[in-house]
C-alpha cells in the first residue's frame, strides 16, 4: 500500500491523502489550497490523479480546506462515494453550496468593477456543482467500522474541533493507518476532547500549532477585555469567523459576558446566514458538545441574524458600539470584506481575529501589522486596532498533540506530521521525537511512501 500527499504539506490547507493499493484508491480528504496565491494556483490545476481514478473519498470534517474540493472533483469526473460522518454531511450540505454561490459573486464582481486579470472572471465551481457533489455524500456513525468495497475497512472516531470531526482511522493489506484530521482542544469551550487511540502502524497527525501553545488565561476574560476596551471608545468590533465552530463559540461567549455584565450589553450582529444555519446543527448534535439546551438556546438569542445583502450594506452605515460577527475566518471572502473596507480605516474600531491565519491571507496581514490590504483590486488603509486570540482556536496546540500522543500504548512504525506551515510542522517533529522517540518525518508536497 502506498500514502501519496497531495496537499497539507508545508501548509495548514488543501488536506489531501491518497491511499493506493493494487486495486483501489482512495482519497482521505479534498480540501482547497487557500493563502498564497502559488497554493490557491493548485486548485485550477489538474489533480496528480486522475479523479475517475479514485475509488471512494472519506472526509475528516467539514472545513473548506478539507472538503472544499470535492464539487471540482466531481465536475471533473469522480464518480464515486464521499463518506464521513453524520454531522460533517449535514455542514457540507450547507458549507459547499455557499462556497460556490460566494465564488460566483466575487467573479461576477470582478467583473464588475474590471479588477481580475482574467477575462472573464470565472468560479472554480458554482453553487450548481456543490448541489450535484452532495448527491454522492453517505454518513457514518462514530465508532462504526464500514466496509468499502473489500479492500478498505474505516472506522470514525470524535476529534473535538468542530461538529462532525473525526478522526479516521483505516485497515487495509494488514495494515492500521491513523489520520487525526483537526484535533480539537482538551478544553475547548464548546467542544467535548478529542477520542484517544491506543493502536496504529501508520499516523498522520497535524501540526496547525506545532510550535505554540495557546494562551492559558480563561478564553471569556481575555475576550471582555479586549471588547470593552474598544466598545467604550464608542467603536465597532469587526471578528472574521470561521462560520463552523468559531462563530458559536464566539456567540455563547457573548452571551456569557452579558449575563455576567463583563461587557456592555451593545447590539451583536451574526453576519453570516451559513453561519446561521450551522448553529442550529448544534441541537441536532448535542452529544457531541458542551452545551445545554439552555445555553444553546440563549447563544441563538444574542445576535441580530443579518440575512439579506441589503442589510449587510446597512450595517455598514451604522456606528459604534456594536459587534458584528462575519465570515470567513481569516478574511478570504464574503461579507466581512465590505466590513473590513467600512470599518478599518477608523481608529476607533478593532478587527478581532479569533483564530490562526493562513499565511498570505488578509487575516495573516492584518496580524502581522500591515497599514493597508488589499479587498476587491484596491487597498483599504487599516487604522482600527487589530488584535489576535490565539486562545479561541479550536485546534489543539503542541502540548495537546502531545498529550493525545501519549494515548497511543505502542510507538507507530512511523508518524508523518503534515497541515502546518513549514515552522510549526517541524517544530512538533522535533518535540515527537525527543518526547516520546518515535520516528518522525515531514513530507514534502506529492511526495510518495510505502506502508509495509
Amino acid at each position: 500500500m502506498k500514502l501519496r500527499f497531495l496537499g497539507a504539506t508545508g501548509t495548514v490547507t488543501g488536506s489531501k491523502y491518497l491511499l493506493s493499493t493494487g486495486v483501489s484508491n482512495l482519497l482521505v480528504d479534498c480540501g482547497l489550497f487557500q493563502g498564497l496565491k502559488a497554493l490557491r494556483e493548485r486548485n485550477w490545476r489538474p489533480l496528480p490523479v486522475a479523479p475517475a481514478a479514485i475509488q471512494h473519498v472519506l472526509l475528516t470534517h467539514a472545513h473548506l480546506d478539507h472538503s472544499g474540493y470535492v464539487p471540482l472533483l466531481v465536475k471533473r469526473g469522480y464518480r464515486g462515494r464521499v463518506s464521513a460522518s453524520r454531522g460533517t454531511c449535514d455542514l457540507c450540505r450547507i458549507l459547499l453550496p455557499d462556497a460556490g454561490h460566494l465564488q460566483e459573486e466575487e467573479a461576477q464582481y470582478a467583473a464588475r468593477h474590471g479588477f481580475s486579470r482574467h477575462h472573464p472572471p470565472q468560479p472554480l465551481y458554482a453553487e450548481a456543482d456543490a448541489f450535484t457533489s452532495l448527491q454522492r455524500f453517505d454518513g457514518l456513525d462514530f465508532g462504526q467500522a464500514t466496509d468499502f468495497g473489500g479492500a478498505y475497512r474505516a472506522t470514525l472516531h470524535p476529534a473535538g474541533h468542530i461538529l462532525g470531526a473525526a478522526i479516521i482511522e483505516i485497515e487495509a493489506e494488514g495494515v492500521r493507518v491513523v489520520f487525526s484530521g483537526d484535533l480539537g482542544r482538551m478544553n475547548d469551550p464548546l467542544m467535548r476532547p478529542p477520542t484517544p487511540l491506543r493502536e496504529t502502524d501508520y499516523l498522520i497527525v497535524e501540526s496547525t500549532y506545532g510550535n505554540r501553545r495557546h494562551d492559558p488565561a480563561e478564553p471569556g476574560a481575555v475576550l471582555a477585555r479586549h471588547l470593552t476596551r474598544a466598545l467604550a471608545r464608542g467603536g465597532v468590533v469587526v471578528v472574521p469567523a470561521f462560520a463552523v465552530g468559531r462563530a458559536q463559540t464566539l456567540l455563547y461567549l457573548i452571551h456569557r459576558l452579558k449575563a455576567q455584565r463583563a461587557i456592555p450589553d451593545v447590539p451583536v450582529f451574526l453576519n453570516s446566514p451559513m453561519a446561521a444555519d450551522v448553529t442550529q446543527l448544534y441541537q441536532r448534535y448535542q452529544a457531541e458538545h458542551r452545551l445545554s439546551a439552555a445555553d444553546y438556546a440563549a447563544a441563538c438569542r444574542s445576535a441580530v441574524i443579518v440575512n439579506s445583502a441589503d442589510e449587510s450594506r446597512a450595517l455598514n452605515r451604522k456606528q459604534g458600539p456594536m459587534i458584528i460577527i462575519s465570515a470567513s475566518g481569516m478574511a478570504t471572502g464574503g461579507r466581512v470584506l465590505h466590513h473590513l473596507k467600512a470599518f478599518a480605516p477608523d481608529p476607533r474600531n478593532m478587527i478581532l481575529l479569533a483564530g490562526f491565519q493562513a499565511a498570505g491571507t488578509r487575516g495573516a496581514a492584518l496580524a502581522a501589522g500591515t497599514d493597508a490590504v488589499k479587498i476587491h483590486g484596491g487597498y483599504v488603509p487599516v487604522r482600527a486596532e487589530v488584535v489576535q486570540l490565539d486562545n479561541l482556536s479550536a485546534h489543539a496546540d503542541y502540548a495537546e498533540i502531545l498529550q493525545w500522543l501519549e494515548g497511543f500504548a505502542h510507538p507507530p512504525r512511523r508518524v508523518f506530521v503534515t497541515h502546518g506551515e513549514p515552522a510549526a510542522a517541524d517544530e512538533l517533529r522535533r518535540r515527537i521525537t525527543e518526547r516520546l522517540g518515535w520516528r518522525v518525518s515531514v513530507p514534502e508536497y506529492l511526495e510518495e511512501v510505502n506502508l509495509e
